[in-house]
């Protein structure tokens, strides 16, 4: 796919100005803080607070995407695309989303759901074979005392639902342990550097998450999980197109989504941020790019694609606005109210959230100890993006930096700044 900007003009911007504010953003040309009900200085204090980190160099620069009440109430690039040449940040750079993909895959998949592909019941099994007889990993005590390792049959089918809330028994690959650095050599070859697995397509990285035992049984544990790439699967399954296809269908095309995509055309290279890696020493460095950039075939629904802060938004405002933008119908506002409950109630988890079908919600704010909504939905990528959509007060908003190794301290400050700064 080729990625191109934005080409509403000014008319048809006007003409949809309560559906497509953050287009009028991404031109510069509609921030009014004072209209979303946002006081200008607790809005100054989280521009000084991002402008002092990429002082210090903790990260290296940031675009931030705020709506509200139909208004944007902050547009800014800040810092460096490129720490090593100082190329400043600009508000039309392609990121890579990670796991921003997810949300992304669980809203086109569940667009499935209404045309009544499945049930979210369903085994996947019934669909994808090759999951109705995986086995557990089981650690256990021998007879010498000695920590030993059983594998189990599944004590229950593997649910859709489970494979949405990341419950199924998955993990990611993402741990320091034995278990998850041979699962992230198996999916894909390893994270960052050369890889050593030759999968070509999204279904040969499934059968071989497939042939890996599961860490836990189905609906016992929350766990973040390669879940997703089952559901970008099942989707070539029920649709007969690749996924690829599909989203720009079903997601990317209505929206207005034209810099979202698993690959980077030749002519948008130099709008990709360039990614940074935390060093020894606590300095951060210009690192090579991870996983292919154009030529992907593995449409997966784990990570892959590629956003901007303008594209993420209009996703956000659709999510925001009930399943609906610019009176095209995404997905059913029941649809939504369904993906946004609280599926792991029960399971250990973060302090005041829970975990819907695809995204990360607010369940107790006391027991959070973050400013924010109940019922907010959000969640994040791996190389530090960030997304909420907070249908209480009618605002999405995003931050967008490009570093790694993760860490949740900018998502927790988005809210903190945000939420402060409101003041109507």
């Amino acid at each position: 796919m080729n990625f191109t900007l934005s080409r509403l003009a000014p008319l048809a911007i006007l003409f949809f100005f309560s559906f497509s504010i953050s287009s009028l953003a991404q031109n510069g040309s509609s921030i009014n803080s004072a209209a979303a009900g946002f006081d200008a200085d607790g809005l100054e204090n989280y521009e000084i607070y991002l402008e002092k980190e990429i002082a210090a160099g903790r990260i290296p620069g940031a675009v931030s995407l705020i709506s509200r009440k139909g208004h944007i109430a902050h547009s800014g690039a800040f810092g460096y695309n490129n720490m090593s040449t100082k190329a400043p940040m600009t508000k039309d750079k392609i990121f890579y989303i990670q796991s921003m993909t997810k949300p992304i895959i669980s809203i086109a998949f569940m667009t499935l759901y209404e045309e009544g592909h499945f049930f979210l019941t369903d085994p996947v099994s019934k669909y994808l074979p090759q999951f109705g007889d995986m086995k557990v990993m089981e650690l256990g005590i021998d007879e010498n005392g000695k920590t030993k390792v059983d594998y189990v049959p599944l004590d229950r089918p593997i649910q859709i639902w489970h494979l949405l809330s990341h419950t199924a028994g998955f993990s990611h690959g993402l741990g320091n342990n034995e278990y998850d650095q041979k699962l992230a050599n198996l999916l894909y070859g390893s994270f960052g550097g050369e890889t050593t697995v030759d999968h070509k397509t999204i279904e040969d990285r499934v059968n071989a998450l497939a042939s890996y035992p599961l860490m836990g049984q189905p609906g016992k544990q929350w766990n973040y999980s390669a879940s997703p790439d089952v559901l970008a699967l099942l989707i070539e399954h029920f649709s007969g197109q690749s996924t690829a296809d599909f989203l720009q269908e079903r997601i990317f095309d209505p929206l207005g989504m034209d810099d979202t995509g698993y690959n980077v055309s030749d002519e948008n290279m130099s709008r990709l941020v360039g990614l940074h890696q935390m060093q020894e020493d606590g300095s951060l460095a210009y690192a090579e790019p991870w996983g292919p950039i154009q030529g992907n075939t593995i449409y997966g629904g784990t990570h892959g694609l590629f956003s901007t802060a303008h594209d993420y938004m209009q996703f956000g405002l659709m999510l925001l606005n009930n399943g609906k933008y610019n009176n095209q119908r995404i997905i059913g506002r029941k649809t939504l109210e369904l993906m946004t409950e609280n599926y792991i109630e029960d399971l250990p988890y973060s302090p005041g959230n829970g975990f819907g079908l695809g995204f990360g919600i607010r369940t107790d704010l006391s027991d959070s100890k973050i400013s924010g909504s109940e019922g907010i939905f959000h969640w994040g990528g791996a190389f530090n993006t960030y997304f909420f959509v907070d249908q209480e007060e009618d605002m999405v908003a995003i931050l967008m930096t490009q570093s790694f190794p993760y860490t949740n301290l900018y998502a927790s400050k988005l809210r903190q700044f945000v939420y402060s700064a409101i003041g109507d």
